[in-house]
């Protein structure tokens, strides 16, 4: 199944991207996502405090992607 990727902020600056598009096994979880891509670009294992919307709506980790999702990973926000 292919789901697209929106990246922000540090996580856009580690990957490189702001916006990829994967192929993945069906009934995939957003923690599974989220071990691939620690795993693809290991910098991220820094920061595995982010969050995670699908379809613009904050989800679990056992959350189960469906095809043509999209995913955004959001970095912790800080400031005044």
């Amino acid at each position: 199944m292919k789901i697209t990727i929106i990246l922000f902020g540090m996580i856009r600056d580690i990957i490189g991207e702001s916006k990829l598009t994967l192929e993945l096994k069906k009934e995939s979880s957003i923690e599974q996502l989220k071990q691939y891509l620690i795993k693809e670009y290991n910098e991220l294992s820094k920061y595995h405090n982010f969050s995670i919307a699908v379809n613009e709506e904050y989800v679990e980790a056992s959350y189960i992607l469906k095809s043509n999702d999209i995913v955004a990973l959001i970095p912790p926000v800080s400031g005044g």
